[in-house]
């Protein structure tokens, strides 16, 4: 039986690129999987987008109004995938994304995939070809506490991982690399150095490419690791 897939988009007040994103995943997806779109309170045109596409395969839900690591959280919990991608609502999947995460995936101890992708400007002009180098992305546990290279609409997972990863600790700095952490101690993670998404950097994304102050960054280390502790993953 062919492995089910939950994308997860958390969205709010996106109506500028939702629709170019939702069309860019759903030309990837099966007739079983589902894109499950976790929706924040909004005073934009998002809702009509999302429910405009009239696809079965597209579950709309009420997000808690709680940020954007709250509206992950919510959209994880509800996924029902065997495989689990995130998505940002601004972005592009490129073609072939989805099957080539999958074929990852697959691989025998592969518990999560994290993929290069390239950085474009808000008309998608390429800014950067590669975000692993422009980064200078790491492997292995201890770099990725010293400096993040997991970020969520790059990585796709194994549910089991969400047995291991939910619910999110409070006080959480950031959900994409608690994931990448929580993987990096429990399994395998496969790096994907060919970009497979337009990640779409612009003046109202909810995420940023700047770092926090240096007091700022060893408080957040020091909640992860605490939490890493309290699981039993450290």
């Amino acid at each position: 039986m062919a492995k089910r897939v939950s994308i997860v988009l958390a969205a709010c007040n996106g109506e500028k690129y939702i629709s170019a994103q939702i069309a860019s995943i759903l030309r990837q997806l099966g007739e079983n999987d589902e894109l499950i779109v976790t929706l924040d309170p909004s005073t934009d045109q998002t809702e009509s987008i999302v429910t405009g596409f009239h696809d079965p395969r597209i579950r709309l839900l009420q997000g808690p109004g709680r940020g954007v690591i709250g509206n992950v959280e919510n959209g994880l919990t509800a996924a029902s995938g065997d495989y689990i991608l995130l998505a940002d609502q601004d972005d592009i999947w490129l073609p072939g994304k989805l099957s080539k995460v999958l074929t990852a995936l697959e691989q025998d101890g592969i518990l999560l995939v994290l993929h290069d992708c390239q950085i474009v400007d808000e008309n998608l002009n390429v800014l950067q070809p590669s975000y692993f180098s422009w980064h200078g992305t790491k492997t292995g546990f201890w770099n990725n506490v010293i400096r993040n290279s997991f970020i969520g609409c790059c990585m796709g997972f194994r549910r089991s991982l969400l047995e291991r990863a939910l619910p999110f600790p409070s006080q959480l700095p950031m959900h994409d690399q608690w994931l990448g952490l929580v993987a990096c101690a429990s399994g395998k993670v496969s790096y994907l150095e060919e970009p497979l998404l337009d990640y779409r950097r612009h003046g109202d994304n909810q995420s940023s490419l700047h770092h926090a102050s240096l007091k700022q960054m060893i408080a957040w280390r020091l909640c992860v690791i605490r939490a890493l502790k309290k699981r039993g993953l450290l």
